[in-house]
């Protein structure tokens, strides 16, 4: 039976950049799951608007948040020179397209407190974080406001860390996933299987972090089709979070052309990569992920680098210069519906 505090066993991630809309999230709903709306990069005016659209709709949801880390706010003089030579280095792929480098920029805390400020005035059912705990002092007062907390955590010692924050349950994270880690450290994300004895599957780390803590926990990482729940269920999880399963959904507001990467035969693996925007992230690995493999992991700077070079990519239908997206099991991801997809998880023999 599904945990009741989610009522489903499947959740969608929330995908910010503009997959997880409102209409998405909805479809997610009428189809049996549970949906996230994602609150990174937008503003807060954005982020009430599309509550606002869903809560219209009558549809359960969530709402999740980047936490910003304030060393990244203050770089170093030595990240800061990183950070000059990879805008230098990315000057060739600027003139591919014709368009201009920004400046650096670094102080964007991603509108965090103005974030919280309306979750906690206008709650949402379900608040969850990634890339850090938000604060013991946050997690109580988006509870005592009506919100459950989730956190996003990739480690049995993150999960620790966020049980002591009192956290109502935890988004065990897998690097099977894909896009950002949610590790709390940038740069750091751990690589599972040989790369460090950390657990080679979701399932492992599900079990591991089951081990530590007694808080319901949601599965991320690899889980594609009915087989790939039932292992993270039988590993301890209450349920699964999809997000490359759904990315090629009718709903899911990916660019096309990130859809119909994930279908091309013409990539063939998956890596992960700061080239992007600083952070670790799994992606398919096209030209731009090959050509900078030691991109400074220093976000969000370089994610404010690289936006021109990306949109000007997607605006000529170029898939080499673009953050695609995926998990490992990228090439199970089904075109159609998105309730004709949660349909095949949901089912029981």
């Amino acid at each position: 039976m599904p945990h009741t505090l989610f009522d489903t066993l499947v959740i969608a991630a929330p995908m910010a950049g503009g997959t997880s809309t409102p209409s998405f999230v909805r479809a997610v709903h009428g189809s049996g799951g549970l949906g996230f709306l994602a609150a990174g990069y937008k503003s807060v005016d954005a982020m009430q608007a599309e509550i606002r659209t869903l809560r219209a709709t009558g549809a359960r949801f969530g709402m999740n948040v980047f936490v910003p880390d304030p060393t990244q706010l203050h770089p170093s003089p030595a990240q800061v020179t990183q950070l000059e030579e990879y805008r230098s280095r990315l000057s060739a792929d600027a003139a591919r397209y014709g368009t201009e480098l920004p400046p650096l920029r670094l102080d964007d805390d991603d509108a965090w407190q103005g974030k919280i400020d309306v979750l906690l005035a206008d709650p949402v059912e379900l608040v969850s974080f990634t890339f850090g705990l938000p604060g013991r002092d946050v997690v109580r007062a988006l509870q005592q406001a009506g919100s459950a907390v989730l956190a996003t955590v990739t480690t049995k010692e993150e999960a620790a860390a966020a049980a002591e924050q009192g956290v109502d349950a935890l988004v065990v994270q897998h690097s099977s996933a894909g896009a950002h880690s949610g590790a709390f450290q940038p740069g750091r994300a751990p690589q599972g299987g040989a790369d460090g004895g950390l657990p080679g599957t979701t399932a492992e780390l599900v079990a591991l972090v089951r081990s530590a803590v007694d808080l319901p926990l949601v599965a991320a990482g690899g889980v594609m089709d009915r087989a790939g729940l039932e292992a993270v269920l039988a590993a301890g999880a209450e349920a699964a979070q999809l997000g490359t399963a759904l990315l090629r959904s009718d709903e899911s507001g990916a660019r096309q052309l990130h859809k119909d990467a994930l279908a091309s035969p013409h990539f063939t693996q998956t890596r992960l990569t700061s080239a992007f925007t600083g952070r670790t992230a799994r992606a398919l690995v096209n030209e731009f992920v090959r050509d900078h493999p030691d991109a400074p992991a220093i976000y969000p700077a370089v994610h404010h680098l690289t936006a021109p070079l990306r949109a000007a990519a997607a605006a000529a239908g170029d898939p080499e210069r673009l953050n695609l997206w995926a998990g490992t099991g990228w090439q199970q991801a089904q075109a159609g519906p998105v309730a004709d997809i949660l349909a095949g998880l949901l089912a029981r023999d």
